[in-house]
């Protein structure tokens, strides 16, 4: 019996596709093309006010924040279009004409049945081989947030905590108070 081997895609073919061409939502995941399902208006409205929130930290604290769909692209296998990121000033991440290249500083991804796993997998291990300094997953069918920030010890991420909505944390990458709830209504 023969088996068939799942040859990845690299970023260069992936942009040739007819199918990048025409959709504003698509991913590369491990050299895989993923068509993400439509978010949600809780999903969107989550989105909405935690990139308001970011964009008025940048504006006391230098930076940029942005949304999807804005495409990061990490390596030749993994171009992504996080939910919301943000980039403090003197970033590593590049902005360029097209894509964001490289870690962002933050990255906020919201969980939905058809990304649960790969959001908790295979993005979490992207961005923490990466470089991102702070991962937050938000989930909006338990009204919590989970924060990952990387160790000063190793080169991995370390769990910060799960927080609900009548909680806050100290994020320092942002090196600022969050109130989760103000996110999840």
């Amino acid at each position: 019996m023969a088996q068939t081997v799942r040859v990845p895609i690299r970023a260069e073919d992936y942009f040739q596709r007819p199918e990048y061409a025409e959709r504003d939502s698509i991913e590369l995941i491990g050299g895989e093309i993923v068509l993400p399902v439509p978010p949600t208006p809780q999903h969107q409205r989550i989105v909405r006010e935690i990139l308001f929130w970011l964009t008025q930290l940048a504006r006391t604290q230098g930076g940029e924040a942005l949304s999807a769909p804005v495409e990061l692209m990490l390596n030749d296998e993994n171009v992504y279009q996080p939910d919301v990121l943000y980039l403090r000033p003197n970033s590593r991440c590049t902005v360029g004409e097209k894509r964001l290249t490289g870690a962002p500083d933050l990255v906020v991804e919201v969980l939905s049945p058809s990304t649960v796993k790969r959001d908790r997998q295979d993005k979490y291990f992207a961005y923490e081989r990466h470089g991102v300094s702070e991962y937050w997953l938000v989930d909006p069918l338990y009204s919590v947030m989970e924060c990952w920030v990387r160790g000063e010890e190793s080169s991995g991420f370390r769990r910060l905590g799960v927080f609900s909505a009548d909680e806050s944390f100290f994020s320092p990458t942002l090196n600022a108070m969050v109130e989760v709830g103000a996110f999840l209504r």
